[in-house]
């Protein structure tokens, strides 16, 4: 399947770049995170803690063993704090 994956904040500085198109057969975010942190150490080092990392897919938060399923658009991200 193809995804939009984007990256913020240092995770998106960690990789270089805002956003990429991808080509995979993960079938979980956990599956696309290791498929991702194959890719390079820039991926690597982005996805090494993930317990400072929240995902989303098609723009709803989701956990590692989220099912990808016809996703369009994964995105990466620090946790929020409020204020």
């Amino acid at each position: 399947m193809m995804l939009d994956v984007l990256y913020f904040a240092w995770l998106r500085e960690r990789i270089g770049q805002p956003r990429e198109r991808i080509e995979t057969r993960a079938a979980t975010l956990r599956d696309l995170v290791a498929e991702l942190a194959d890719r390079d150490e820039w991926h690597a080092s982005a996805f090494a803690d993930m317990g400072a990392v929240r995902c989303a897919i098609d723009q709803e938060l989701a956990d590692l063993d989220a099912p990808l399923d016809d996703a369009r658009e994964v995105a990466f991200f620090p946790p929020m704090t409020g204020g």
